[in-house]
C-alpha cells in the first residue's frame, strides 16, 4: 500500500541547486534510508516530506488519513511543559484516554468519572499502551516525568522528541539522525524496537550498523540522481560498486566513440544531408557524455606528524567527582606509542570529563597527569567550530597559514587542502554560518588534523558526517601512526579503528577491555547468557521453591492488565485510609461513630494487605 508519492521535486537556495526533479515513493512497512553527501539536501528532503518546508517545484502526495511523525535534528518543543505534558499534548486518542484516567485517579470523590475512565481504558486496550509508553521513556532515560523541557539538555530534548514520535505510532515515521545523542545501549534497544514493530520508516542516518540491521531499502542521492537499492547496507555497498564499475566501462566506451565521431566531424563535407545532421546531433550528445566526470573527491589526510618521545601520558591515581556523581577514583594508566583506545559508556558516566582531563582542559580533584614533552594534542570536541561573524570557509584555514606542511617535505595551499576536504573553490568562499551541520563538522575536523598532532582525541567525531567522509576518515585513522583516543556511539567506526576499550560503567567504575566493540558486545552477551543458565539451573534444582512453576512464565494479558490496575487500586485505598484516619480527629464523634470508623479502617487495611500480596506475586512472575 502506497503511503506517499514524491513527484519531480526541486529545491534551490539562490544559485545553489540542491536537487532537481526527484521522484520516488514510500510504501507501507518499508524501512528506507536516504544516503547522500553533506550539503546535498538530505535534511531539506525530510523537511519537505514532513510538511515543514515546501519544494520549489513538484509535489508530495500522501494517502488520505496517513499519520506522520517527524524527528528533527533540533526539535522545537514548548519549554514550559513537563516531559509528561509534552507526551500527552499529542492528538493520539489512546493517550487522551490514559490522561483522563490518571485525572480520575487523582480525584477519587468523583466515582462516576473514574468508572467512565476505567471502562474507556478497557475498551481501547489502553493498559498495554500505558506500559509501552512508560517503557519507551525508561529506555531513553527520561524517568523524571515532571521535569520541565526548558531544563533538559540538547540530548535529552532529542530523546524526548524520539519518545514522542515512537509513542504516537504513526503510519510513517521520518527520522533525521535518530541515533545522535543516544548511547550504545539505547541504540541497540531502538534497533530491536524497530525490528519488532511494523513501522514504516524514512530516515537519514550515518550509523552503518543501524542501516544494516534496520533498513530494507536504501536510496542514494548522487550527482543529482536517485539510485534505489532493495536491501540493507551490505547489499548497497555491493551493488553501488557494481554500478560504478559499469559506469566506468560506459564512460570509456563513450570516450572511444567520441574520438571516432570527432575524426568524422573534421573530415565531413560542407554539404550536409539529413543523415549527417542527425549524426552531428548525436555527436554533441556523445561529447557531453564523454566529458562527464564523476566528482568522487577523496579526502587525503597526509599530515606531517610530530615525532613522539618515549614518554607519552601517565595517569597517577587521578580522581574526579561531581555532587552525587563520582567519575574517576584513583585511576592509573600509562599510554604507549601507537595506542588506540575507544571509550564507551552510558550518557553521563564522565567520558567527556575524562577527555578534558587528558587534554589539560580540566583538572582532576586529586592525582597527577604527566604529559610527555613531545606530545602535541589534536582535540575534536562536541562543541564544534567557533563561528566568527562574516568569516568564510577559506579564512578558517588561512588562520593556520596560507600553506600547510605535509609528509615528506611537501606542502599544499589552503585552497588545495579544502578541496581535499570536499570544499570546491566556489564553496570555499561561502560564509561558515551558511554551511550545513555536517559541512561544519568536516571543516572543524580539518582544522584539528592540519595542526599535525601526534595524540588525537576525538569526542563523537562521526556525528553529522556523511558516509563518504566517514570512510575517508577511517582510512586516515588506520594509517595514523600516533596515539588515538575516541568517544563514539558509531559501532562500525569503533570496530575499525580501536584496539581496546575503556568501558565507563558509572560510579567511577572503568574497565579496560582488550578488543573492539563487537568483541565487547559478544563478551557481554555471553556473560548474560551464563547468568541466565545459572539461574535456570538453580531454580530447577530447588524442588520446594514456590517460584519453580513460574521461572520461565510471563504474565498473561489478563494478569498484565491486573498488574497495571492493582498499583492504582492500592494507591486509591491508601487515599481512603488517610481520609478515614483524618475523620478520627473530629471531637464531636460519638462512641458508635468511632466503632463504625474503626470497622471501616480495618476493612480498608485488610483490602490493602490482600492486594499488596497479589502485587508481590505478580511482580515475582514478571521478574523471574
Amino acid at each position: 500500500m502506497n503511503l506517499l508519492t514524491v513527484e519531480n521535486i526541486s529545491k534551490s537556495f539562490g544559485e545553489l541547486v540542491l536537487f532537481d526533479n526527484l521522484s520516488f515513493g514510500i510504501n507501507k512497512d518499508q524501512k528506507i534510508a536516504l544516503i547522500a553527501k553533506n550539503g546535498s539536501g538530505k535534511t531539506s528532503i525530510l523537511n519537505i516530506l514532513s510538511g515543514a518546508d515546501s519544494p520549489d517545484n513538484g509535489q508530495v502526495n500522501y494517502r488520505k488519513g496517513t499519520r506522520v511523525s517527524f524527528l528533527e535534528q533540533e526539535p522545537d518543543m514548548d519549554p514550559n511543559l513537563t516531559i509528561k505534558e509534552t507526551i500527552f499534548a499529542s492528538d493520539n486518542e489512546v493517550l487522551k484516554i490514559i490522561r483522563a484516567y490518571e485525572k480520575a485517579l487523582n480525584n477519587p470523590e468523583d466515582a462516576e468519572a473514574y468508572q467512565k475512565a476505567f471502562e474507556a481504558m478497557d475498551r481501547f486496550n489502553a493498559w498495554d499502551f500505558e506500559t509501552q509508553y512508560k517503557q519507551i521513556l525508561f529506555k531513553l532515560k527520561l524517568e523524571d516525568l515532571n521535569l520541565k523541557v526548558g531544563l533538559l539538555s540538547g540530548g535529552q530534548k532529542k530523546r524526548l522528541a524520539l519518545a514522542d514520535a515512537l509513542i504516537n505510532k504513526p503510519d510513517l515515521l521520518i527520522l533525521d539522525e535518530p541515533t545522535n545523542h543516544l548511547d550504545l545501549e539505547m541504540i541497540e534497544w531502538l534497533e530491536n524496537y524497530f525490528a519488532k514493530e511494523n513501522m514504516t520508516l524514512f530516515m537519514v542516518t550515518h550509523d552503518r550498523y543501524f542501516l544494516e540491521r534496520v533498513c530494507n531499502e536504501i536510496i542514494e542521492l548522487d550527482g543529482g540522481k536517485l539510485y534505489p537499492y532493495k536491501g540493507n547496507y551490505s547489499y548497497y555497498l555491493e551493488k553501488k560498486e557494481a554500478r560504478q564499475e559499469q559506469e566506468a566501462v560506459e564512460h570509456h566506451k563513450s570516450k572511444l566513440l567520441f574520438k571516432k565521431e570527432l575524426d568524422w566531424m573534421r573530415r565531413q563535407p560542407k554539404a550536409r544531408t539529413t543523415k549527417s545532421k542527425s549524426r552531428i546531433d548525436d555527436f554533441h550528445a556523445i561529447k557531453e557524455k564523454a566529458n562527464t566526470r564523476r566528482k568522487e573527491h577523496q579526502v587525503q589526510l597526509e599530515i606531517n606528524m610530530t615525532r613522539m618521545g618515549s614518554k607519552i601520558i601517565e595517569l597517577h591515581k587521578i580522581s574526579k567527582s561531581f555532587p552525587d556523581k563520582p567519575i574517576l577514583n584513583q585511576f592509573d594508566y600509562n599510554f604507549t606509542k601507537g595506542e588506540r583506545v575507544g571509550i564507551i559508556g552510558k550518557n553521563g558516566t564522565g567520558k567527556s570529563t575524562f577527555l578534558n582531563i587528558i587534554a589539560g582542559k580540566g583538572e582532576p580533584d586529586s592525582g597527577k597527569v604527566i604529559i610527555g614533552d613531545t606530545i602535541k594534542f589534536g582535540y575534536y570536541t562536541q562543541k564544534g567550530i567557533a563561528i566568527k561573524e562574516g568569516q568564510k570557509v577559506i579564512d578558517v584555514i588561512r588562520d593556520f597559514g596560507d600553506y600547510i606542511p605535509l609528509s615528506k617535505g611537501r606542502q599544499i595551499s589552503a585552497q588545495q587542502l579544502l578541496e581535499r576536504f570536499l570544499f570546491d573553490r566556489k564553496k570555499q568562499y561561502d560564509f561558515v554560518d551558511k554551511l550545513s551541520g555536517g559541512e561544519r563538522k568536516r571543516l572543524y575536523l580539518c582544522t584539528v588534523l592540519i595542526q599535525n598532532p601526534n595524540f588525537l582525541i576525538l569526542d563523537e567525531p562521526t556525528n553529522d558526517l556523511d558516509i563518504v567522509t566517514l570512510n575517508v576518515l577511517e582510512s586516515f585513522l588506520l594509517d595514523f601512526p600516533g596515539c588515538l583516543m575516541v568517544v563514539s556511539h558509531d559501532r562500525y567506526f569503533m570496530d575499525k579503528i580501536v584496539d581496546h576499550l575503556f568501558v565507563f560503567r558509572g560510579n567511577a567504575e572503568i574497565e579496560n577491555f582488550p578488543g573492539n566493540y563487537s568483541d565487547y558486545r559478544a563478551y557481554e552477551d555471553s556473560q548474560i547468557q551464563e547468568k541466565r543458565d545459572q539461574k535456570e539451573n538453580t531454580n530447577s534444582s530447588s524442588k520446594n521453591s514456590w517460584k519453580k512453576e513460574n521461572t520461565s512464565a510471563k504474565l498473561s494479558y489478563a494478569e498484565q492488565k491486573e498488574y497495571n490496575q492493582i498499583e492504582r487500586e492500592i494507591q486509591k485505598l491508601e487515599n481512603r485510609k488517610t481520609k478515614t484516619q483524618n475523620e478520627f480527629t473530629n471531637p464531636e464523634l460519638s462512641g458508635d461513630d468511632i466503632a463504625i470508623l474503626s470497622k471501616k479502617l480495618q476493612e480498608i487495611n485488610n483490602e490493602i494487605e490482600i492486594k499488596t500480596e497479589r502485587w508481590f506475586t505478580l511482580s515475582a512472575i514478571l521478574e523471574s
